[in-house]
Formats: structure tokens, sequence, C-alpha cells
């Protein structure tokens, strides 16, 4: 494990309480490098979506822990977001939660000559994704080759 997700783990283990607490979901924790500036970031959510508000609680009580803790010795810029209408999917519990929802799959390396797909999340595994479309096909996708699943957002 690098350094990047030893951090973002410490600090799952440092937010839970204050969350479940709070009835929200940790939505994921992720420590990274963006334009030579370091950010550690919560996402958060709950049934009928999060409040700025409610994020500056949660940055407030999680900045005296990290200060009290200090296991990260960079810099680093701390922020606690929603994790907005296009959320990210990663763990089961995103896919358990999305099952039937439209979503968008960027993968890395095309398959049959595309690299992005919009459909339906119709099941998933440990290993695998399977996206259903409205003509009643549907693809499998293992999740090495996915680089990125969203839920799709129309305006």
């Amino acid at each position: 494990m690098g350094k990047r997700e030893e951090y973002a783990n410490r600090t799952e283990k440092l937010a839970l309480p204050i969350i479940e607490e709070m009835g929200f979901e940790l939505v994921d924790t992720e420590y990274v490098k963006e334009a030579g500036t370091d950010y550690l970031r919560l996402y958060i959510d709950r049934e009928g979506g999060i409040t700025i508000s409610e994020c500056e609680v949660v940055s407030r009580r999680m900045s005296v822990l990290l200060d009290e803790e200090d296991f990260i010795p960079d810099a680093y810029i701390f922020e606690v977001s929603s994790p907005g209408l296009g959320r990210t999917l990663k763990k089961d519990r995103d896919f358990e939660r999305e099952l039937g929802s439209e979503v968008e799959v960027k993968l890395f390396k095309a398959v049959d000559g595309q690299k992005e797909y919009t459909g339906y999340l119709d099941d998933y595994d440990e290993n695998t994704i399977t996206i259903g479309f409205e003509d009643d096909t549907q693809i499998t996708f293992e999740r090495s080759e996915i680089a990125k699943i969203n839920l799709a957002v129309h305006f």
C-alpha cells in the first residue's frame, strides 16, 4: 500500500464515527495530487443529498482530528463535499445502490471499437460489471478494464 492509500485509509477510519453519528454515508476518501498540490478529500452523502453547511460541520470536526493525529507530513488541502450528481461508482455498496441506474462507463482500451458506453447497470460481482441497453442487449466488462464508471447525468 502506497502512502496515498495509507493516508486515505487512516482518514476514513477517523471520519467514519463522525459521519455515522451525523447519519451520513462516507462515499469515498482520496488523497491526490492535482496541479502540484496535494488534496485530502472526503465525499459524503445521504438520502436526499447533503448541504454545504453539513459539509462544513464535518470539515471542522475532521480538521481538529487531523491536526491532533498529524500523520500526513506534507502540506495538503482538506475538502469535504458531496460526490455530485454524476458520482463515481467504486465500491460494491455503490453498485448495489445503483442497480438499474443509467451509467457511463469509460474503458482503458476500446472494446468493439469503443472506449465509452452508456447503459443501465444490470449486474456486478467482484470481477465484472454488466451494462444493459435499450435494445435488451448487454455487455459485461472486467472491472480491470474500467477506467471510470459514473452515474449518467442529463440536463
